[in-house]
């Protein structure tokens, strides 16, 4: 059977590769890493770097340069190891480069093995990533430039001197007034965008130029700039610029924005209500100066006093005579519409009160009307009209009140004689007869006279018997020689039937049946029964019953 040989692929053929490749790479290593070179490398002499000044000198080693593929390293991290100052600085060409990610590799840039005299960088600048550097060639495409137009010799490097040559070449007027202004370090503001230039939107920033910032040139802002950051960090404060022009000498504080506008400094809005005394009525149409006299300064404005006196003092009717509250009666709409509560005084308006004219208790003197020191009892102004000429005192509230002098209601419980039992419903004239009220007497017999039945008997004191409810439910308290409730006695009159000084037994006993009873024995007297009964008894002495 014929076996299908795969050409070299047998045991033999990879033994002599694997032969071969022993053979190389013993060569290769005895021969310090080089194997064949592609041409002779850059003998230009320059810094010593690594021990040596040109790569000439590593006597052609390949490793000095060239990475084995298991190191883990790449032909850029040899090249580093001996031109390890380009990483020290961060504003060096290459570290920046490196760390925008914008090359990877040094023999992108720098090639050799072209020979001894041959250049070690070579690359097309059209294409170089210029922004990566910090300064963006966009401003500078409309005009044809090389590399060495701004770098000269070595791109490397630049001189801001090109810059003030260059544009100075273009613009020389320009220039002198931007130098003065600025400053001739061009970089410090500008980054080849052009960001500042003509085109410049303010409006995009936190300070929109509007009114009379419009049309203001950037230097009189941003005077004494050197650089964007000073630019940026121009204050945006009023005062920061118009401090000297302020004519108030900072006394109204430095946020003019809350009375002043870009627009125009004599158009001002300032919001009254924020100091504490807003303008209203009257008020508001003032003119500042109406208020704010030259006398009291521009300085002064925040101690401006705000009591009502401080400007109307020489307009009080009042003559100070209400003191210096004016909004207790007064608006700032109008001085004529006063509304006074006068129940914050100590006279509060009730009843017919309510509906009076000031001037009806608030009269007028020499000096004006009187409103202080007005008296508040009724015969301050009722004293005409007292239908009782004083003799009830001036107390009249004792029995008017304030809703009108009828009906009056006198609380005689107050007086040293209160009213009650059958006095209570007795009409006051039934007492104080012709009006007469003060210095009447409280005394029974003032009104009630002691009838005849009472003979004079017994003092003024008719209380000891009498009460109030009724005269005929008395009650005899003093010394009596007869008994009392004899028989069936029940009042004075059963007995002493005309006066208390006479009395008669007949009330009860029948004179005829007496007559005959006793006439034996009292001889024809028959009216003197106490002579025999001076007790009341039948038989006096001796027990019996009643007679």
């Amino acid at each position: 059977m014929q076996s299908k040989r795969l050409g070299c692929i047998s045991f033999s053929g990879i033994v002599a590769a694997a032969v071969t490749l022993l053979v190389l790479a013993g060569v290769s290593l005895a021969k310090g890493g080089v194997l064949y070179s592609p041409g002779d490398l850059n003998d230009v002499e320059g810094a010593e770097l690594g021990g040596v000044r040109s790569h000439a000198e590593t006597g052609g080693e390949c490793k000095a340069c060239h990475a084995a593929p298991w190191s883990g390293e790449i032909m850029s991290d040899r090249c580093l190891a001996c031109h390890s100052d380009l990483t020290q600085n961060p504003q060096d060409f290459h570290r920046v480069m490196l760390a925008q990610a914008e090359i990877s590799a040094c023999q992108d840039c720098h090639t050799d093995h072209q020979g001894a005299e041959s250049r070690l960088t070579k690359m097309d600048l059209g294409d170089f990533p210029h922004d990566g550097v910090g300064f963006s060639l966009q401003g500078h495409r409309t005009v044809s430039l090389t590399c060495s137009d701004c770098h000269g010799e070595t791109f490397t490097t630049f001189d801001q001197a090109t810059c003030e040559n260059c544009h100075a070449a273009l613009d020389l007027e320009i220039m002198q007034l931007h130098g003065q202004a600025y400053g001739t370090d061009c970089l410090a503001c500008h980054d080849g965008v052009d960001r500042y230039g003509k085109q410049f939107d303010h409006s995009q920033l936190s300070f929109p130029l509007e009114g009379g910032h419009s049309g203001l040139e950037c230097v009189e802002c941003h005077a004494s700039a050197r650089s964007a950051d000073d630019l940026q960090g121009t204050p945006n404060e009023c005062a920061a610029c118009h401090l000297e022009d302020d004519p108030h000498q900072g006394s109204m504080g430095m946020d003019c924005g809350q009375c002043h506008t870009p627009l125009d400094w004599e158009q001002v809005t300032f919001d009254h209500a924020q100091t504490g005394f807003a303008l209203s009525g009257k008020h508001e149409g003032l003119r500042c100066e109406q208020c704010h006299t030259p006398e009291r300064s521009v300085g002064g404005l925040g101690q401006t006093p705000t009591e009502c006196v401080a400007c109307h003092l020489q307009d009080d009717a009042h003559q100070g005579g209400l003191g210096t509250d004016c909004g207790q009666c007064h608006t700032p709409q109008d001085w004529m519409q006063a509304s006074f509560d006068h129940a914050l005084s100590a006279f509060p308006l009730e009843g017919a009160h309510a509906g009076l004219e000031c001037g009806q208790c608030h009269l007028k003197d020499a000096e004006g009307t009187i409103f202080k020191g007005t008296p508040t009892g009724c015969y301050g102004c009722h004293l005409d009209d007292d239908p009782h000429e004083g003799r009830f005192g001036q107390d009249c509230q004792a029995c008017h009140t304030v809703e009108g002098w009828l009906p009056a209601s006198f609380d005689h419980s107050l007086s040293s004689f209160p009213l009650d039992g059958a006095h209570a419903t007795v009409e006051c004239s039934s007492c104080h007869v012709n009006d007469v009220y003060q210095g009447l007497s409280t005394q029974c017999n003032a009104c009630h006279a002691d009838p005849a039945y009472h003979q004079g008997l017994f003092s003024a004191d008719c209380a000891s018997c009498h009460n109030t409810s009724t005269w005929r439910s008395a009650q005899f308290n003093l010394a009596h020689g007869f008994p009392m409730g004899h028989g069936d006695a029940n009042s004075c009159r059963d007995c002493h039937t005309n006066t208390l000084t006479t009395w008669t037994c007949y009330t009860c006993h029948n004179r005829g049946e007496m007559i005959n009873k006793h006439s034996e024995e009292v001889g024809g007297n028959f009216e003197d029964c106490l002579r025999c009964h001076p007790g009341g008894q039948k038989e006096e002495g001796g027990g019996g019953e009643d007679d």
